[in-house]
């Protein structure tokens, strides 16, 4: 179990914070003695992993910036400013060094955006809880590096520093899958090996664990974790094939570019587009020389057109724009609809279309290596997949029905148990920092 020593202390200053890739939540020991989660937005306990910084009014020196749906709300309705979303994305990555532009002659770090992100929610929870928060339970994802330890051990360096920074002494971390399996063990009744699926915007992470009515009381688990595994797949990836699938040819991702005698036409040069298509890299295309890479790819284009979109897409910083309606469209044809998107602000009378279809070829290899991460997952367990007894679903893109399908498919003997996409693994970290951090323990 990935958790820092386990300091004792004054009962009550523990929280605990979900900082997830797409949203995030925080539990806080509230005036009347319980753990739970905070209100964040709108009475909301949850809220997008998004911040913008404004870059018109005053102050500017002291980086006013938006969270949340008001972050995202800012950005739509084309106030001035930088918006970051995604932001999770970061860590283990070479970006945590660099500093970003945010307009107005001004730059800040990834570290510090982070780090101002995580300061939003302290400071809400402390609002809630009536005094100083000191202590933290951090959530993780089982790998936040797929296959390379040291970059892994880096991004826990790097999201620990940034709750330093913030005013956090102790700090301890648990894997996400099971802090969400804890908050399925609160309703149980009987002994249950539960294999947890957390599923959200970054990562797919799978954790079997033992779970009971006897167990929830013990405060050392270890031996109820028979297995640990995840990969580095999940919502922001399916967004991006669809971006890349329905939105982002019409803008001459895959087109060919003018012939030449004697050779067959080659493709226009894809590095702009991925970028597009990625949350925590639309907002690198905002560089003057990245700007002026895509002026100059005009000479790679047959159609002009095609450029012409592309252009004013980046000129205009449409980009998170043009993801999100990915976004919205995977949901919508979810269900087997078909999704239509406007792109009318880009060209008049432009639009895309998705079909259930087409999101399943689109998403299928995504899934099979995801069902794959489950079945390795169970594997290490030594456990047969007919004696998993609950497939316990949370995390946001577990409200997929192609995917929460081919998980059970794969383990047709387990009761499938959908819990609080958005809240869970929040809910079960706080169970954590109550029990991690409690002087009486």
């Amino acid at each position: 179990m990935p958790a820092a020593t386990r300091p004792r202390s004054a009962v009550g200053t523990a929280c605990a914070i979900d900082f997830g890739t797409s949203n995030s939540a925080i539990a806080a020991p509230l005036p009347e003695g319980r753990t739970a989660l905070v209100p964040l937005e709108d009475g909301a306990t949850t809220m997008p992993t998004a911040v913008f910084y404004l870059a018109e009014g005053p102050g500017l020196q002291q980086l006013p910036r938006l969270f949340g749906r008001a972050a995202v709300a800012s950005y739509m309705e084309g106030t001035e400013g930088r918006l970051m979303r995604s932001i999770k994305s970061v860590l283990g990555s070479g970006l945590m060094d660099q500093h970003t532009d945010i307009g107005a002659g001004r730059s800040v770090s990834f570290a510090d955006v982070i780090a101002g992100y995580l300061r939003h929610l302290k400071t809400q929870a402390e609002a809630a809880s009536g005094q100083t928060l000191t202590q933290v339970v951090l959530g993780r994802p089982v790998y936040f590096v797929d296959g390379d330890p040291a970059r892994d051990a880096q991004a826990q360096a790097a999201l620990e520093a940034a709750a330093r920074a913030v005013g956090f002494a102790d700090i301890a971390f648990q894997y996400e899958p099971i802090a969400a399996a804890l908050h399925h063990e609160a309703s149980t009744t009987r002994e249950e090996r539960v294999l947890v699926a957390d599923i959200g915007g970054g990562t797919s992470d799978f954790s079997l664990v033992r779970v009971s009515p006897q167990r929830r009381q013990r405060r050392d688990r270890r031996d109820d974790v028979l297995a640990s595994h995840g990969v580095h797949i999940a919502g922001t990836d399916f967004d991006r094939r669809v971006d890349l699938g329905a939105i982002l040819p019409l803008l001459g991702y895959g087109s060919a570019g003018p012939a030449q005698p004697g050779q067959p036409a080659r493709e226009v040069p894809s590095p702009v587009y991925f970028d597009l298509a990625t949350w925590h890299l639309i907002n690198t295309l905002q560089r003057p020389q990245r700007l002026a890479e895509v002026r100059a790819l005009r000479v790679n284009f047959a159609d002009l057109t095609l450029h012409r979109r592309l252009l004013k897409v980046v000129e205009e910083h449409l980009g998170h724009d043009l993801l999100g309606r990915a976004e919205g469209a995977k949901i919508e044809v979810a269900e087997g609809g078909v999704a239509h998107i406007d792109l009318g602000w880009v060209e008049r009378g432009l639009a895309a279309r998705v079909t259930h279809a087409e999101a399943a070829d689109w998403l299928r290899d995504d899934l099979r290596r995801i069902v794959d991460a489950a079945r390795e997952t169970v594997t290490m367990a030594g456990v047969p997949a007919n004696q998993v007894d609950t497939l316990f679903f949370t995390g946001g893109s577990t409200g997929l029905s192609g995917l929460t399908g081919a998980l059970c498919a794969a383990f047709p003997d387990a009761r499938p148990v959908f819990g609080d996409r958005l809240a869970s693994v929040a809910s079960g970290l706080g169970l954590c920092a109550s029990r991690w951090f409690d002087a009486k323990a």
